[in-house]
């Protein structure tokens, strides 16, 4: 199983300063470019980029990443608006508020106070240290995933019965039993490790949005509009954070979206009203026929299909990017996962905490963190300040959704989008690290936000949250409604 590393280590890393590692750096202007390469679609008018990284304490350009990916989404609908009897017009956005945009649920209140996230404070949740030495992030968020996995380590539901039991464990094992058991939980790995796994060798050769092409269907054609995506239909099919972002954004410049989850899927309060900016939402408990056939009609009339369920799970129930083709044809079917789509490690759950475990993200901002604290501190993991992973693979998404829209409308086809928190986790990393001199000591997402924040009435009193921060001249993106109640909606689409 590997050597274990003495105190002060984290596995691929020695007792080092923090020195970080510029040689790849990216600005946000070539982080924009080479997404907009990696979407196949001709080169966009590149937008205005304002600030700069470091903003928050964690030495990768989060800024950037959020910036490049929002903007992306936003230049690839305003190429479909053009189309559709538009214009061009400026585009920007000012890297301090895309940062924030990555903890925007932290910024949410509802009558005036701050929520609460389900599993906050829940000893199922969090960095462990394993008898050999290593560390492993546990993620029993969910009530039927702190049970499991209170069963599998035979411990009571306290942060410290967790940690004995842990201590017990080799922590790779534990790793792999909690995959078999269908439960959460990733070893902190450095990058260097990550790619030297089966996994993680193969996300290493794949882009951070990976579009495909796999049926023949007519070139789109929409009537002209004041907002780019007006009359652009999105199905829904996700939870938590990452694949709800991705409707979100779709969302913010004009499309239809309805929200489709079971009544009794878990899920956190503070994240359905985080994400459910400019959507309806409908319930379907698709272990009945007669909802899945409910869904096959709401799909038939849907221009994107959006899943976050685990790869191959709606196959199970004949819903498939080939079977959703035949019925519409055109779909743009977007798949969004933890650690990729295919190899070893596509079957496996996960959350942000596994995502930035595995990856090396949380052992990287452990020794920085370190390093800051002074020499003579012990290693130990951190997750980012902000949630990364999860909204920069939703803005990833929307901008891959986005493109496939556009070159739907030039080319004709159904079109697969791939995302993975992995692969998202991958590319930040990729983007290059800050001189830890430059990172300030601390930050506060909520200031310099003027004007970006937004109050709604809904169901449960007033909400004040974060609005879209990218700016359009002609069409700035907004969300037409306030987050609904969940299961609100009737699972029809608006009429025309």
């Amino acid at each position: 199983m590997g050597k274990a590393p003495g105190p002060g280590k984290i596995a691929g890393f020695t007792e080092r300063e923090y020195t970080g590692r510029t040689e790849n750096t990216m600005t946000p202007q070539d982080a924009f470019a080479s997404l907009n390469r990696m979407a196949g679609i001709a080169p966009l008018r590149a937008p205005r980029f304002d600030g700069e990284d470091p903003i928050a304490p964690t030495p990768f350009r989060v800024g950037t990443a959020a910036a490049a990916s929002l903007t992306l989404a936003a230049s690839a609908a305003n190429e479909i608006w053009r189309l559709r009897g538009g214009t061009q017009q400026d585009i920007g956005i000012d890297l301090r508020a895309a940062a924030a945009s990555l903890s925007s649920f932290a910024l949410l209140t509802l009558n005036g106070q701050h929520l609460p996230r389900a599993s906050q404070e829940k000893p199922t949740v969090g960095f462990y240290r394993g008898a050999c030495g290593r560390w492993i992030h546990l993620h029993g968020g969910f009530p039927h995933l702190e049970r499991r996995t209170l069963d599998l380590l035979n411990a009571a539901n306290t942060r410290e019965a967790v940690a004995e039991s842990v201590a017990r464990w080799n922590v790779l094992a534990l790793e792999d039993a909690l995959a078999f058991m269908g439960q959460c939980g990733a070893v902190v790995r450095s990058d260097e490790e990550w790619r030297q796994t089966p996994q993680g060798a193969m996300l290493a050769g794949i882009a951070p949005i990976v579009l495909k092409k796999f049926a023949d269907a007519p070139v789109l054609r929409l009537p002209d509009s004041e907002k780019p995506l007006d009359g652009v239909r999105v199905l829904d099919l996700t939870r938590v954070l990452a694949g709800p972002v991705v409707a979100r954004t779709l969302a913010s410049h004009g499309a239809e979206v309805l929200g489709v989850r079971s009544e009794w899927l878990a899920n956190d309060p503070l994240f359905d009203l985080d994400t459910g900016a400019g959507k309806r939402s409908t319930f379907l408990e698709l272990t009945k026929p007669s909802a899945v056939e409910n869904l096959r009609s709401l799909a038939r009339n849907a221009h994107v299909f959006v899943d976050s369920y685990r790869p191959g799970a709606l196959g199970n129930l004949g819903i498939t990017p080939a079977a959703l083709a035949h019925a519409s044809p055109g779909i743009i079917y977007v798949a969004v996962s933890c650690y990729g789509h295919q190899g070893p490690w596509s079957q496996r759950r996960g959350f942000e905490q596994m995502a930035q475990s595995a990856t090396g993200l949380a052992a990287e901002q452990g020794i920085f963190a370190a390093e800051r604290a002074g020499a003579k501190r012990e290693v130990v993991p951190h997750l980012l300040p902000v949630a990364a992973c999860d909204y920069l693979t939703g803005y990833l998404a929307a901008a891959g959704a986005a493109a496939a829209l556009l070159r739907r409308y030039r080319e004709g086809g159904s079109w697969l989008v791939q995302v993975s928190l992995a692969s998202t986790a991958m590319w930040l990393h990729s983007l290059g690290t800050i001189d830890p001199a430059r990172i300030p000591q601390s930050w506060n997402p909520a200031e310099g936000l003027d004007g970006l924040m937004q109050s709604c009435e809904t169901k449960r009193g007033t909400l004040e949250q974060l609005g879209p921060i990218v700016r359009m001249s002609k069409t700035p993106p907004k969300w037409q409604r306030p987050p609904p109640e969940p299961g609100a909606d009737p699972p029809q689409w608006i009429a025309a």
